[in-house]
């Protein structure tokens, strides 16, 4: 089988990109800031979940201090990567112009919320991890897969925040 010569137009995804720029505009040396911090508050949520789910295996105190801490981070790294986030859908036409942004954007949006009060809840009240706390934190998984999964679509079905040169 021979080997296709791949040009740009030949792909309709980096046709669209190429069509409705949608390179990141709140990026380092071209590479999207957002794209960079979201893997923070995605593996800090998990790393909740998974204290949660120790402490309820084991009964050990620090499970419960160590969820406080990965909730608390989970939901400030979130808001950071949500700053930078929002700043890319309102500043690139691109962007703001495709309904699976404001689908990806809605999602974290829920995903804060729901981070947010895992964390506060933690705060308040620690005899609270179970079972509302590891409940919030099951659904704030749910969410982070509902969201990451949008926001993957975004990247590999879109080309958000790729950078394409079209004279290739």
């Amino acid at each position: 089988m021979a080997e296709r010569d791949t040009k740009s137009s030949d792909n309709p995804v980096i046709a669209e990109v190429i069509e409705r720029d949608a390179q990141s505009a709140v990026a380092v040396a071209g590479h999207p800031i957002h794209a960079m911090m979201v893997h923070f508050p995605i593996a800090l949520v998990f790393a909740t979940l998974g204290a949660d789910i120790f402490y309820w295996w084991s009964g050990d105190p620090f499970w419960v201090r160590a969820g406080i801490w990965s909730a608390g981070f989970a939901f400030w790294f979130g808001i950071a990567a949500g700053i930078a986030g929002t700043a890319e859908l309102v500043l690139v036409p691109g962007i703001r112009g495709r309904v699976g942004s404001w689908t990806h954007a809605i999602a974290a949006m829920a995903l804060l919320a729901i981070a947010g009060t895992n964390w506060g809840v933690r705060l308040t009240d620690p005899d609270a991890v179970l079972p509302l706390g590891l409940a919030l934190s099951v659904l704030a998984g749910i969410f982070t897969g509902l969201a990451g999964w949008h926001g993957g679509k975004l990247v590999f079905d879109h080309g958000i925040g790729i950078m394409v040169d079209p004279n290739k």
